[in-house]
Order: C-alpha cells, then structure tokens, then sequence
C-alpha cells in the first residue's frame, strides 16, 4: 500500500503540478472565466465519467494493472504537451485528456487499495494513501512556480520538467506488478459481501448494487454540484491581481498540504465515528465562494485552505465509503459509476461558478449555500434509511 502511495507521489507531482497553472495558463491564451469553468469542469468530469466504462471492464477483466499503466501512462504524456501548447483549442484539449488517463486507471487502482486497506481500516487507508498523494501535489506545483519565477512566466518549460519524476512512476509501478500480480488476495473475503461492520443488505439495487449505494451517490452529488473548481478560483486569484501568477502554485501547495492533513483527520474520524464526518464537506463547500471570491488576500487564502480542506474529504472518505458499501467482486463497477455521477455533478458545478461568476457573485454564493444545505439533508436521509458505517 505504502509503495503504491509512492507511486501516487510521483504521479500527483506531475499532475498536481499542472493543475495548479490550469486557470492562468488558458488565460494566457484568451481563456475567459466561462471558458476556464467549462474547461475544468468537462475534464473533471470526463475524469469521472468515464470511469463507467472503465470500472466494469476493471471487474469484468480482472487487469486490474493493464489498467493502471495505462492510465498513468497518458498523464505522463500529455502533462509536458500542454507546456508547448500554442493554442487554446489544443491546451483545453490537454487538459481533459490528462483527466482522461485518470478516468483510466481509477477504478482499477482504486479496488486494489480497497483490497489492501481491508485488513489495516478503510479510511486510514485511503487517508494514507491520500497523504502521500499530497506530498507530491505539494513539490509540484512549487517545482513548477520555481520554473515560471526563473523563466520570466513561461508555461513550457515550467511543465517538461515534470516528465521526469512521471517517468520514474511509470517504472515504480511496472516493479511493483512484478511484486503482487493478484492484488485481491489481500480481501480476507474476495468473493464475500461488504464488511459485516456496515450491516449492508444483501438485497441488490440497480445494476447489482444495493440501494444505500444509491442514496450515498445522490449526497455526493448534490454536495459537488456546489463545490467551486480550482481553475476559477485560480483564474480570480490572477485577474483581480491578488496573487501573481507565479504565486498560485505556491498557494496552490499550500492547499495540497491542507488536503493530506484534512484526509488524514476524516480518514481516522470515519474510521472511529463512521458517516457522520461526512456532513464536514457541505460546510466547508458553502464557505469556499464567500471568502475566496474577494479582494482580500487573507480571506481569499482561508478560502482556498477550505477549498483543499474539501478536496481531501472528497478524495479520501468519500471514496473509502464505497467500500464499505459494495461487495468485492463488484468495486471496480461501483467506483466507476459512482465516479460518473460526482463526474456530472463536478461538470456543472465547474460551469456554474464560472457563469455565475461573471454574473453575479451574491447569486453565486447563495446557490452555493442553498445546494450544500440540501446536501446536509440527503446526509441525513441516506444515514436515516440506513447506517452507512457502525
């Protein structure tokens, strides 16, 4: 699990590292704040989307690795192209295909980590793995405003230097297959129903999953549809002239270690307290707009640190959960569709706050808060029909 993380490290490293850049660099090519909402939001969604393929193919062929490879292997390709990208149609184009490698190997890596975390804890497993996630979606975005400082704000450069540590994630990987071809032999009960813990009935729902999955995926939903994406965050952060641009990956690291401390504390939390923890990420989600949508640098800071805050309960419980709540033969479909349902919900919520943003920031604000109350609501409705972790 530890070496898997490290895999992780490298490759969030070269991703994080982009992603930090996302906003400003299509802005530099003509972006305006709708384009850059549309942008990030489709390739977050074609991020989870697709997974509705991937996942099901996953489960139903067992290579779990083939998988894995792949995905990871389209990052580490098209991270570098987007540096040289002369064109806005080509760099959003880069974009969404970076997230597309995601929608690839997510499913895949995703079961395996539930295999291996079964024995060690649900979310502090996922949590660790987040953590180290995190270490590399720290040095990267500060390799990458180092470059920028030293290049005079050139994208190119900034962006080839993180082939190499993608490279190096390529190869820890390929050295790890070698080491654990059949990663299931990990699930005390591969071919069991979910953890006695969670109680989940047996009864199966839609597609062979049971109905709590269902009513989980809906809170999920809604809670993303109002959670602002980082690409307008960034994209206000540089054309109000709050930060620089070669300061947004530095803050842009510092809400990545905001991310691994917050999935390290929701992790243990669910662990010990179970669902109720999960009613943190509406909160957070309705304070993200009011402070971060302002000319003042500390509470556009605080903002993005609540912004990250999210983001680690988003990548660490929230996935963790579906473990508890699916059988093992059938993980690999459920975090595909359950990636396809955050992925629609991210999309519109990508191209919300950036439509509403150059409408009406109040509006903004107030959708925001109205969507995370009824999130706070499906919570309880999900924890009433059924307890999702004791």
């Amino acid at each position: 699990m530890v070496t898997f993380g490290v895999v992780s490290l490298l490759a969030d490293l070269v991703y994080e590292g982009a992603r930090s850049v996302t906003g400003p660099l299509l802005a530099s090519l003509g972006a305006t704040a709708v384009v850059v909402g549309v942008v990030t939001g489709v390739g977050e969604a074609a991020a989870l989307l697709l997974r509705l393929v991937s996942g099901p193919l996953a489960d139903r062929s067992q290579r779990f690795w083939a998988w894995t490879l792949a995905g990871y292997a389209l990052t580490v390709i098209s991270v570098p192209a987007l540096g040289m990208a002369g064109t806005l149609g080509v760099a959003a184009a880069l974009v969404i295909t970076e997230r597309v490698g995601k929608a690839i190997r997510s499913p895949a890596k995703d079961a395996m980590l539930s295999f291996a975390t079964s024995a060690t804890g649900r979310g502090r497993g996922f949590a660790v793995h987040e953590a180290l996630d995190q270490c590399g979606a720290v040095i990267g975005p500060l390799a990458v405003a180092a470059v920028l400082a030293a290049t005079g704000n050139h994208y190119g450069p900034s962006l080839a230097v993180l082939a190499l540590p993608g490279v190096l994630a390529l190869a820890l990987l390929v050295w790890l297959r070698s080491r654990a071809r059949d990663p299931q032999e990990f699930e005390p009960h591969p071919h069991g129903a979910s953890t006695p813990a969670t109680g989940t009935s047996p009864s199966p729902g839609v597609r062979g999953l049971p109905p709590v999955f269902w009513r989980y995926a809906a809170f999920t939903a809604i809670t993303m549809t109002g959670f602002t994406t980082f690409g307008v965050l960034s994209f206000h952060l540089v054309t109000t002239e709050v930060l620089l641009p070669a300061a947004v990956p530095v803050l842009y690291a510092g809400v990545m270690v905001v991310d691994a401390v917050a999935a390290l504390a929701t992790g243990w939390a669910y662990d010990h307290l179970g669902a109720p923890v999960l009613a943190v990420l509406p909160v957070v989600a309705a304070l993200i707009p009011v402070l971060s949508f302002t000319t003042s640098l500390p509470l556009v800071i605080t903002g993005a640190l609540l912004w990250g805050i999210g983001l680690g309960i988003q990548e660490s419980t929230l996935r963790a959960t579906i473990a508890d709540l699916v059988p093992t033969h059938r993980r690999g479909t459920a975090y595909g569709i359950f990636a396809a349902i955050l992925g629609v919900a991210t999309a519109a919520g990508g191209a919300l706050s950036g439509a509403l943003y150059q409408t009406s920031l109040a509006l903004l604000i107030g959708l925001t808060i109205a969507l995370q109350l009824l999130a706070l609501i499906a919570l309880t409705l999900t924890r009433a029909g059924h307890r999702v972790h004791d």
